[in-house]
């Protein structure tokens, strides 16, 4: 299984820088000094101010100069922060132009380590700062609390939480497109820590905060608790399918996820979603 992360990597890689030409950004307003960014890879968000800009994600090093000009109709200037959601190359893969612009790259320390192993010491894709639980931004008039959650995408999740522009930004512990997330079981991610960071965050926010998911539109708190009824009964349909210590092969034929009646992505059919629910699930640390 080891071989896994790479070829979905190299599966994204390749299906992103395609057609790279014909990437088509949008901004969207949260606040006045919060914007959106979708491109092609993980959304990115946007905080400009008096003191200058800062970006949560940045997707792939070939968007670089074009995710620049997308800020500047914002504000001229480099950024001076980058924080990543997490590791994946979607959200990390311009680490290492923005940081030659001049900014600096905030992420966990898992997050560090894992970028560590691909890029090498000393590489600007590494972030500068790096933080165990939680760090507050205080940036452009907002506190943007970085908060983070164990073992759910990835080892090295982040959730951004902005108090003055009520806005969260979930990363890839939230995929807003009708659909199961990726748990990179590989890198340290579980179901039961995606649904504890869901709940938890839900927690934390009302019914006004707008929500950035890692891939999708942003929307609100009533479509996360629709996402965390997906996962609870999704791990249900599992444990269920799994009773009596069934293996991978038995689970696989008996499709417990089809109930859901869900549409699937190519990189990430329903039998790798279930593979990777089996994997989290089985494991003796699955609970968090």
């Amino acid at each position: 299984m080891k071989t896994l992360p790479i070829l979905i990597a190299a599966s994204l890689l390749s299906a992103s820088f395609t057609s790279i030409a014909n990437v088509k950004f949008k901004l969207e307003a949260l606040s006045e000094n919060l914007h959106v960014l979708y491109g092609r890879g993980g959304n990115i968000a946007i905080s400009t101010g008096d003191d200058g800009i800062y970006l949560v994600d940045d997707q792939f090093a070939k968007l670089s100069d074009d995710i620049k000009k997308q800020i500047s109709q914002l504000k001229p200037g480099a950024p001076e922060f980058v924080i990543n959601t997490h590791h994946h190359g979607d959200h990390t893969g311009g680490n290492e132009n923005f940081a030659e612009a001049g900014s600096h790259v905030i992420a966990h320390h898992n997050v560090y380590d894992r970028l560590k192993e691909k890029h090498g010491e000393g590489s600007k894709y590494l972030p500068v700062l790096s933080f165990s639980q939680d760090m507050t931004l205080h940036f452009n008039n907002e506190h943007a609390q970085l908060w983070h959650y164990a073992h759910a995408h990835t080892d090295g999740d982040a959730v951004i939480f902005y108090k003055n522009a009520n806005a969260v930004h979930m990363g890839d512990i939230f995929f807003n497109l009708g659909s199961l997330p990726f748990v990179d079981v590989d890198s340290g991610g579980s179901l039961d820590g995606v649904i504890k960071a869901v709940e938890q965050t839900l927690a934390r926010i009302d019914n006004d905060t707008k929500v950035i998911p890692g891939h999708g539109p942003v929307t609100d708190k009533q479509a996360l608790e629709a996402y965390r009824a997906l996962l609870l009964q999704a791990k249900s349909a599992m444990v269920s399918a799994m009773s009596g210590g069934k293996s991978l092969e038995e689970v696989l034929v008996a499709k417990p996820l089809s109930v859901l009646n869900l549409t699937y992505s190519n990189w990430l059919p329903e039998e790798r979603v279930t593979t990777l629910f089996y994997r989290s699930l089985s494991a003796p640390h699955h609970k968090h």
